[in-house]
């Protein structure tokens, strides 16, 4: 077991470089959220085998309604605690936020790791394929376009967001597990502040 997950780490590092440490991170915060925010990924590992990947918002898939929000400067001093959750084989994405907008986001190593070989059927064409529809709207404060897909009943199923229409596209997902009733969340959402706010 211990092997199999040193190999997958081993891709990461491949992939996307070296990772900061949690107190690495601390003392470049302001920058690396600054380029999550302009498209780069970077990790951030914990206590050596929890990792955590520092991603735009594109990247963060599914509906973004359940999902926490944190403001980027309370992220800065718990993110240990922060990796940790994220890295947990339960755990859900966090989004970091600025006056109560998401601008990047920490998402499980793993993830990033299912997503380096790009899907033969884009999830976007699989929601519509499945009846849902897909509609693209422009965020214009934080510049972004969200794609937010329905089912039938018009309830939300995923989102996404991009610089442009194709990176929204992109950041399309099948709904993931933590939007299903039911999923252990429990504790989840006590980190973020009360009111979300910076």
């Amino acid at each position: 077991m211990i092997n199999k997950e040193r190999l997958s780490y081993d891709e990461l590092v491949a992939l996307l470089g070296v990772p900061f440490s949690v107190e690495d991170a601390r003392a470049r915060w302001a920058s690396l959220v600054e380029e999550a925010r302009n498209g780069r990924t970077v990790m951030i590992t914990r206590e050596r085998w929890q990792w955590a990947g520092l991603v735009p918002v594109s990247k963060v898939g599914g509906v973004w309604s359940g999902l926490p929000l944190v403001p980027v400067s309370t992220a800065r001093s718990k993110l240990g605690d922060l990796v940790r959750q994220v890295a947990d084989p339960y755990g859900e994405p966090v989004l970091l936020g600025r006056h109560r907008s998401p601008v990047a986001g920490l998402v499980s190593a793993h993830v990033l790791l299912g997503r380096a070989a790009p899907s033969e059927h884009p999830a976007a064409d699989a929601l519509l394929v499945g009846g849902h529809t897909i509609a693209l709207s422009h965020d214009p404060v934080e510049g972004l376009v969200l794609a937010v897909a329905r089912d039938q009943n018009g309830a939300e199923v995923s989102a996404g967001a991009g610089r442009n229409s194709r990176e929204a596209l992109r950041a399309l997902a099948e709904p993931p597990p933590w939007s299903q009733p039911g999923w252990p969340a429990a504790g989840m959402a006590d980190i973020a502040g009360a009111d979300g706010s910076e």
